[in-house]
Protein backbone atom coordinates (compact mmCIF):
# COMPACT_ATOMS: atom_id res chain seq x y z
CA UNK A 1 0.00 0.00 0.00
CA UNK A 2 1.35 3.68 -1.02
CA UNK A 3 2.24 6.18 2.02
CA UNK A 4 -1.03 8.42 0.27
CA UNK A 5 -3.16 6.01 1.52
CA UNK A 6 -2.32 6.91 5.06
CA UNK A 7 -2.60 10.67 3.78
CA UNK A 8 -6.40 12.36 5.20
CA UNK A 9 -7.98 14.30 2.42
CA UNK A 10 -9.45 18.03 2.99
CA UNK A 11 -10.71 21.20 1.83
CA UNK A 12 -10.10 24.09 3.68
CA UNK A 13 -10.48 27.83 2.39
CA UNK A 14 -9.70 31.38 3.65
CA UNK A 15 -10.67 34.48 1.93
CA UNK A 16 -10.30 37.64 2.89
CA UNK A 17 -12.82 40.77 2.43
CA UNK A 18 -13.09 44.76 2.80
CA UNK A 19 -13.60 43.89 6.64
CA UNK A 20 -11.68 40.54 7.78
CA UNK A 21 -10.92 37.20 6.42
CA UNK A 22 -13.58 33.94 5.91
CA UNK A 23 -12.39 30.36 7.16
CA UNK A 24 -14.04 27.31 5.84
CA UNK A 25 -13.69 23.59 5.41
CA UNK A 26 -15.89 21.04 5.04
CA UNK A 27 -15.96 18.25 7.65
CA UNK A 28 -15.46 14.27 6.46
CA UNK A 29 -11.83 13.10 7.80
CA UNK A 30 -10.70 10.11 6.19
CA UNK A 31 -7.88 7.60 5.92
CA UNK A 32 -7.24 6.78 2.56
CA UNK A 33 -10.40 5.44 0.92
CA UNK A 34 -11.71 5.11 4.98
CA UNK A 35 -13.92 7.97 6.38
CA UNK A 36 -12.95 8.11 9.96
CA UNK A 37 -15.25 10.50 11.05
CA UNK A 38 -18.60 12.81 8.88
CA UNK A 39 -18.33 15.29 12.02
CA UNK A 40 -14.95 16.66 11.76
CA UNK A 41 -13.88 19.83 13.02
CA UNK A 42 -10.75 21.29 11.17
CA UNK A 43 -11.70 25.07 12.03
CA UNK A 44 -9.47 26.93 15.31
CA UNK A 45 -9.28 30.05 17.22
CA UNK A 46 -5.36 30.17 17.15
CA UNK A 47 -5.35 33.38 19.17
CA UNK A 48 -7.92 36.01 19.90
CA UNK A 49 -7.60 37.67 17.00
CA UNK A 50 -6.18 34.57 14.22
CA UNK A 51 -8.33 31.99 13.48
CA UNK A 52 -6.98 28.59 11.51
CA UNK A 53 -8.43 25.90 9.06
CA UNK A 54 -6.33 22.44 8.36
CA UNK A 55 -6.03 19.93 6.11
CA UNK A 56 -4.25 16.47 7.29
CA UNK A 57 -3.76 15.73 10.33
CA UNK A 58 -5.75 17.03 12.33
CA UNK A 59 -3.91 15.88 15.74
CA UNK A 60 -1.46 17.76 14.94
CA UNK A 61 -3.28 20.35 13.83
CA UNK A 62 -4.99 20.38 17.59
CA UNK A 63 -1.52 20.46 19.03
CA UNK A 64 0.29 22.93 17.11
CA UNK A 65 -2.86 25.25 17.58
CA UNK A 66 -2.36 24.29 21.57
CA UNK A 67 1.52 25.28 21.49
CA UNK A 68 0.98 28.49 19.00
CA UNK A 69 -1.61 29.36 21.44
CA UNK A 70 0.65 29.11 24.90
CA UNK A 71 3.82 31.21 23.37
CA UNK A 72 1.44 33.91 22.12
CA UNK A 73 -0.10 34.00 25.57
CA UNK A 74 3.62 34.36 27.16
CA UNK A 75 4.99 36.67 24.13
CA UNK A 76 2.10 39.09 24.92
CA UNK A 77 2.37 39.68 28.53
CA UNK A 78 6.57 40.11 27.95
CA UNK A 79 5.45 42.69 25.63
CA UNK A 80 2.22 43.95 27.67
CA UNK A 81 0.37 44.33 24.27
CA UNK A 82 -2.00 42.06 21.65
CA UNK A 83 0.64 40.19 19.36
CA UNK A 84 -0.09 40.75 15.75
CA UNK A 85 -1.65 38.57 13.49
CA UNK A 86 1.27 38.55 11.49
CA UNK A 87 3.74 37.98 14.54
CA UNK A 88 0.80 34.79 15.32
CA UNK A 89 1.72 33.82 11.46
CA UNK A 90 5.30 33.87 11.67
CA UNK A 91 5.56 32.35 15.03
CA UNK A 92 3.80 29.59 13.58
CA UNK A 93 5.78 29.03 10.99
CA UNK A 94 8.76 29.05 13.09
CA UNK A 95 7.20 25.74 15.44
CA UNK A 96 6.55 24.40 12.50
CA UNK A 97 10.20 24.71 10.78
CA UNK A 98 11.59 23.88 14.15
CA UNK A 99 9.63 20.00 13.55
CA UNK A 100 10.86 19.78 9.77
CA UNK A 101 12.88 16.20 10.54
CA UNK A 102 9.79 15.22 12.09
CA UNK A 103 6.86 17.63 10.44
CA UNK A 104 3.51 18.01 11.69
CA UNK A 105 1.32 16.56 8.78
CA UNK A 106 -0.93 19.77 7.76
CA UNK A 107 -1.65 22.24 6.09
CA UNK A 108 -2.40 25.39 7.76
CA UNK A 109 -4.36 28.37 6.05
CA UNK A 110 -4.50 31.82 9.28
CA UNK A 111 -6.37 34.28 8.71
CA UNK A 112 -6.49 37.72 10.62
CA UNK A 113 -6.13 41.26 10.51
CA UNK A 114 -3.56 43.68 11.00
CA UNK A 115 -3.47 47.05 8.93
CA UNK A 116 -6.12 44.91 6.53
CA UNK A 117 -7.30 41.77 6.17
CA UNK A 118 -4.82 38.91 5.49
CA UNK A 119 -4.14 35.21 4.98
CA UNK A 120 -1.43 32.90 5.51
CA UNK A 121 -0.49 29.43 3.75
CA UNK A 122 1.67 27.30 5.86
CA UNK A 123 3.19 23.73 4.38
CA UNK A 124 4.25 20.92 7.12
CA UNK A 125 7.87 21.95 6.98
CA UNK A 126 6.87 25.69 8.06
CA UNK A 127 6.50 27.75 4.58
CA UNK A 128 4.57 31.31 5.10
CA UNK A 129 3.17 32.67 1.93
CA UNK A 130 0.40 35.71 2.14
CA UNK A 131 -2.06 36.05 -0.33
CA UNK A 132 -5.55 37.67 -0.39
CA UNK A 133 -7.47 34.29 -0.78
CA UNK A 134 -6.09 30.11 -0.57
CA UNK A 135 -7.09 26.56 0.08
CA UNK A 136 -5.26 23.37 0.69
CA UNK A 137 -6.12 19.54 0.88
CA UNK A 138 -7.25 17.10 -1.40
CA UNK A 139 -10.10 19.53 -3.10
CA UNK A 140 -7.68 22.32 -3.58
CA UNK A 141 -7.82 22.59 -7.11
CA UNK A 142 -11.43 22.74 -7.52
CA UNK A 143 -11.93 25.05 -4.65
CA UNK A 144 -9.17 27.54 -6.19
CA UNK A 145 -11.04 27.35 -9.47
CA UNK A 146 -14.26 28.74 -7.79
CA UNK A 147 -12.72 31.35 -5.92
CA UNK A 148 -10.21 32.67 -8.94
CA UNK A 149 -13.55 33.47 -10.90
CA UNK A 150 -15.40 35.21 -8.11
CA UNK A 151 -12.87 36.98 -5.96
CA UNK A 152 -12.74 40.64 -6.05
CA UNK A 153 -10.49 42.82 -3.56
CA UNK A 154 -13.29 44.94 -2.28
CA UNK A 155 -15.85 42.14 -1.10
CA UNK A 156 -18.04 42.47 1.72
CA UNK A 157 -18.40 39.70 4.30
CA UNK A 158 -21.59 37.89 2.66
CA UNK A 159 -19.62 38.10 -0.73
CA UNK A 160 -16.46 36.05 0.54
CA UNK A 161 -18.53 34.02 3.16
CA UNK A 162 -21.06 32.69 -0.28
CA UNK A 163 -17.87 32.56 -2.06
CA UNK A 164 -16.50 30.30 0.29
CA UNK A 165 -19.38 28.08 0.46
CA UNK A 166 -19.24 27.89 -3.14
CA UNK A 167 -15.66 26.85 -3.90
CA UNK A 168 -15.74 24.19 -0.63
CA UNK A 169 -19.30 22.98 -2.08
CA UNK A 170 -17.34 22.21 -5.45
CA UNK A 171 -14.79 20.64 -3.62
CA UNK A 172 -17.31 17.96 -2.40
CA UNK A 173 -18.88 17.33 -5.67
CA UNK A 174 -15.71 16.17 -7.27
CA UNK A 175 -13.24 14.74 -4.29
CA UNK A 176 -14.72 12.00 -2.48
CA UNK A 177 -12.27 12.90 0.67
CA UNK A 178 -14.32 15.93 1.32
CA UNK A 179 -17.70 16.34 2.05
CA UNK A 180 -20.73 15.99 5.22
CA UNK A 181 -20.96 19.65 5.56
CA UNK A 182 -19.27 22.93 6.20
CA UNK A 183 -17.81 24.87 8.98
CA UNK A 184 -17.25 28.78 8.83
CA UNK A 185 -15.42 31.18 10.67
CA UNK A 186 -15.25 34.40 10.32
CA UNK A 187 -12.35 36.96 11.65
CA UNK A 188 -12.52 40.94 11.85
CA UNK A 189 -11.98 43.16 14.26
CA UNK A 190 -14.49 42.37 16.86
CA UNK A 191 -13.56 39.12 16.93
CA UNK A 192 -15.21 35.98 15.72
CA UNK A 193 -18.11 34.53 14.11
CA UNK A 194 -18.39 30.49 14.04
CA UNK A 195 -21.50 29.07 11.45
CA UNK A 196 -22.26 25.63 10.34
CA UNK A 197 -23.99 24.53 6.92
CA UNK A 198 -25.56 21.42 5.69
CA UNK A 199 -24.60 21.15 1.88
CA UNK A 200 -26.94 19.69 -0.50
CA UNK A 201 -25.20 18.27 -3.34
CA UNK A 202 -26.01 18.49 -7.14
CA UNK A 203 -28.45 15.59 -8.41
CA UNK A 204 -27.02 13.57 -11.22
Amino acid sequence: MSFDAYIPGATAVGITYKDGVVLGSERRITLGNYVISKSGRKIFRMTETVGAVCAGMVADMQNLVKEVGVYAKLKELEAKRPLRASAVAKLTSVIMFERRFSPLLTQVILGGVDTKPKVWVLDPLGSLIMDEYASVGTGAEMATGVIEAGYNAGMTQKEARDLTVSAIKAAIERDSMSGNGIDLLTVDRSGFREEQLTVELSKV
